[in-house]
Formats: C-alpha cells, sequence, structure tokens
C-alpha cells in the first residue's frame, strides 16, 4: 500500500485517505485548439513501468490537491508536492536520479 505525505497539511497516511486524480503535469487543450490536440488531451495518457507523476487529492484531510512522484512497479513514492508547480522541484528530481540512474526525465 502506498504511503503519502500531502505537503499542503503535512499529514502522512495510507492511499485510501487520499483521492488519485491521474497523471500530473499535463499540458491542457480546451476550446479553439484542434481535434487531434482536444482528443490527445482527454484520451491520450502515459503509463509508465517505473517513475510516474500524479495528481493526488487529500479527500479525508484538508481536501487539497497536490503532486506525487512515485514507481508504479515498486510503489514506491519519491516525494510530493504542492499542484500549483509547473515542473517536479529540482531536489524530488536528483533524489529520483539517486536511486534510479538509468531514469531520463520527467518530461
Amino acid at each position: 500500500m502506498l504511503s503519502l505525505t500531502c505537503p499542503c497539511c503535512g499529514i502522512t497516511a495510507e492511499e485510501t485517505e487520499f483521492a488519485p486524480g491521474g497523471e500530473a503535469h499535463l499540458k491542457r487543450f480546451g476550446p479553439g485548439s484542434s481535434d487531434e490536440a482536444f482528443e490527445g488531451y482527454l484520451f491520450a495518457r502515459k503509463n509508465p513501468k517505473g517513475v510516474h507523476f500524479e495528481r493526488w487529492r487529500h479527500a479525508y484531510g484538508c481536501g487539497k490537491w497536490f503532486l506525487a512522484a512515485r514507481c508504479t512497479a515498486t510503489l514506491e513514492v519519491f516525494g510530493t508536492y504542492p499542484a500549483q508547480t509547473t515542473q517536479p522541484p529540482a531536489e524530488l528530481i536528483a533524489k529520483i536520479k539517486a536511486k534510479r540512474p538509468e531514469w531520463e526525465g520527467w518530461a
């Protein structure tokens, strides 16, 4: 089971206290975009084996959204950070690289 720490309120709890929200750092396409770009935004998602960045909501706590980096194969959580962040913090990237030297990057 995953153990996540909400960066908003500081509570660490099992994943049952949180609600998953899908892939993080998506480029959103809306009115005025091409049909292909909008279709890609709605339906195309990465499904990697390994490091993945996701959105989570502290559903049974403060109710706020945040982002998490975790490994989909081992369920290891590398860290969490605020949802308003446009890219993962440098210290989180360094932590992932230290544990997974072969990892190529978040984008």
